[in-house]
């Protein structure tokens, strides 16, 4: 089995790297591909960046009317090819084919607010700021991009950023993850068939040597991240001291309080399906359920609704989970929940070392329920990155917002309550950057701001939206006088 290649200057080239690793199906384990990964991937970045710079000279100076234009056909080339990009995503991933088509859902919209770059991308404009003196501001692109996608989102999280990179006149590297990298090779394939200059989009493939590389090349620009807080961190913190612009999404510890007015039945599958949707591994899922003035009937209903749920290859109809993305991702979410049972909590339902019938060798964990976790244990500041739901009981809704903004992370917060009052309350004093009402994944809609604050994210602008067009340029200040004379003549 070859080793993937990758995707430079407009062509399918070999990697100078002859070492690799697995691309594993978490659910079988077999085998999808081999993908570079050693030292010398830095050389790959290295003909990118110089490839992506080239490209990026050439783009820039294209009206924005007609740099759009590709993104409309990679729009309609994404719809054609919908479930086969789906299939993949669900073979190296692990997700229901539910939630992948809905991850490719979302990545279309992103194209389709990329498009909405001519009106974005507009100067502003003030005549006359002194006597025969004009003043305005236009964006111009900063140069070559580079995104480092991680293993949840194969395909959704690249599209936070390449459309609008490229709508606004820059080029753009994309690291995937090494254990999908698949779904990404697919997406070259469309690209490719796209009218670009050479060299505008670039896939590499590898792991840090590869990520170093980004970060220490001299000719990319900005870079773009999503994954754990501790690598967010060294990600900003090199990228920044390198002089680049940076956004890295980091962790997350998703608290959602559940007030005594909460319509039962309504809250208990709202929140169910956002603690395990995708196997709990996405940076929304909610992890700390608190009910408040301890309502018996949620907690009865939250164990019924995840008991329920069917757990199993996410290509068979009927599966509402799949897997976990590998066996050392298994083991360090089997090992936090022995962990939270050694601090004191109570295990409502245990998920640890299930029967998958036909799928024994797959990455399986079933939902998880751990009660009474003392919260300031590990446990409750750890992200698990996995279906467990810790269940925490409360007095009053300032007691779950202490506890919510004496928190590490404010990736999301939510409330389930029929009291607008309390539910004003909530989204103002949340310390969190997605707030969500009688909503259990509080995710962006494409055309605002993918936000977070805290350590779940560092950096100012973030991806999606007016901010992903803000962060994908620079603002220039002309200041003009045309003499008396001159404008006579001209």
């Amino acid at each position: 089995m070859l080793a993937l290649k990758n995707y430079i200057n407009g062509k399918w080239v070999e990697s100078v790297c002859s070492e690799t690793t697995d691309v594993l199906n978490p659910a079988t384990a077999e085998v999808l591909a081999k993908v570079p990964f050693g030292p010398s991937t830095a050389r790959d970045i290295d003909d990118a960046a110089l490839a992506a710079h080239e490209a990026y000279l050439q783009w820039k100076d294209v009206p924005v009317l007609k740099r759009i234009q590709p993104l409309f056909k990679l729009k309609q080339l994404l719809e054609e090819n919908r479930e086969e990009l789906a299939r993949i995503i669900t073979m190296e991933c692990g997700k229901t084919l539910a939630e992948s088509n809905g991850e490719l859902q979302r990545s279309i919209e992103n194209v389709e607010v990329a498009t909405g770059a001519p009106m974005q991308l507009q100067s502003e404009f003030l005549e006359n700021i002194a006597n025969g003196i004009d003043e305005y501001m236009i964006r111009q692109a900063v140069g070559v991009t580079a995104c480092i996608a991680p293993f949840n989102f194969p395909a959704m999280i690249s599209f936070w950023f390449l459309p609008y990179a490229i709508a606004c006149g820059n080029s753009m590297i994309i690291k995937p993850s090494e254990k999908v990298p698949l779904t990404m090779m697919k997406i070259f394939e469309l690209i490719d068939q796209l009218d670009l200059p050479p060299g505008l989009i670039n896939l590499v493939h590898g792991g840090k040597h590869s990520v170093d590389a980004i970060l220490d090349h001299p000719k990319i620009n900005t870079i773009s991240f999503v994954g754990s807080t501790q690598v967010a961190r060294y990600i900003y913190s090199r990228g920044t001291a390198n002089g680049k612009r940076v956004q890295a999404q980091g962790g997350a510890k998703n608290p959602v309080v559940v007030l005594p007015d909460a319509d039962i039945e309504m809250t208990s599958q709202i929140i169910t399906d956002s603690v395990y949707g995708c196997a709990g591994q996405r940076c929304l899922a909610a992890s700390v359920v608190i009910t408040v003035d301890n309502n018996s009937k949620i907690k009865e209903s939250l164990y019924e609704s995840a008991k329920a749920r069917a757990v199993g290859y996410g290509l068979h109809k009927g599966v509402d989970m799949g897997p976990v993305i590998s066996k050392e991702s298994k083991h360090r979410i089997e090992t936090l929940i022995e962990k939270g049972v050694h601090e004191g909590g109570s295990v409502l339902l245990d998920g640890r070392k299930p029967n998958i019938k036909d799928y024994e060798q797959g990455n399986f964990i079933t939902p998880t329920i751990l009660e009474d976790i003392p919260v300031h244990g590990e446990l409750i500041k750890t992200e698990i990155f996995g279906p467990v739901m810790s269940l925490l009981h409360m007095k009053t809704v300032e007691d779950a917002l202490a506890f919510i903004n004496a928190g590490t992370y404010g990736n999301m917060a939510c409330v389930f309550t029929n009291s607008g009052s309390s539910a004003r309350k909530f989204r103002n004093e949340a310390m969190a950057g997605n707030v969500g009402i009688n909503i259990g994944i509080a995710a962006p809609m494409a055309q605002f701001p993918f936000s977070g604050w805290k350590e779940s994210f560092f950096g100012d602008l973030h991806g999606q939206g007016k901010h992903a067009f803000e962060f994908f340029t620079q603002t220039k200040v002309v200041v003009e006088r045309w003499p008396k004379e001159w404008s006579r003549k001209f």
